[in-house]
């Protein structure tokens, strides 16, 4: 389970060292990582485990319907296949980078089953607008904040 906040760097050529604690689970059974742009402007980095389902499941929507085409561009289309290399880093790419707006400062946020990867001042951007709603309401689908 992924679990945290972590401040990182990438480097001047693009690279993301992720965190140790969390390299042998991402490349579980020496597989690679998969990232791809998410919704909310960010991107989300799965395992190769994870992402195989989420995959299947994009590749199941129709054809004919044009929200689940571009589901299947933002989510499949941007994905890419990645080996972590000896340093642990991952190279984000120049695409990856412009679509959630990555220069250098992120966060790297677990997720549970996945990260997500954003660009340090729109996830501060987005917390702050988001903190106000989370404190006055109960998560979806519940009735009360878990304690």
């Amino acid at each position: 389970m992924f679990l945290g906040t972590t401040a990182l760097t990438l480097d001047a050529k693009g690279r993301l060292a992720v965190p140790t604690k969390h390299r042998d689970a991402l490349t579980a059974g020496g597989r690679g990582v998969v990232l791809t742009a998410n919704p909310d402007s960010c991107l989300t980095l799965y395992t190769a485990d994870a992402w195989n389902p989420i995959c299947a499941q994009m590749q199941s929507l129709t054809t004919f319907d044009e929200r689940a085409r571009w589901w299947n561009r933002l989510i499949v289309g941007h994905a890419e296949e990645l080996e972590l290399d000896g340093q642990g880093r991952i190279l984000v790419s120049p695409t990856l980078r412009d679509f959630a707006s990555i220069t250098k400062e992120v966060m790297f946020v677990g997720q549970g089953d996945h990260f997500e990867i954003w660009d340090v001042a729109a996830w501060k951007e987005k917390l702050a607008k988001a903190l106000p709603q989370v404190a006055s309401s109960a998560p979806p689908g519940t009735d009360k904040f878990p304690s």
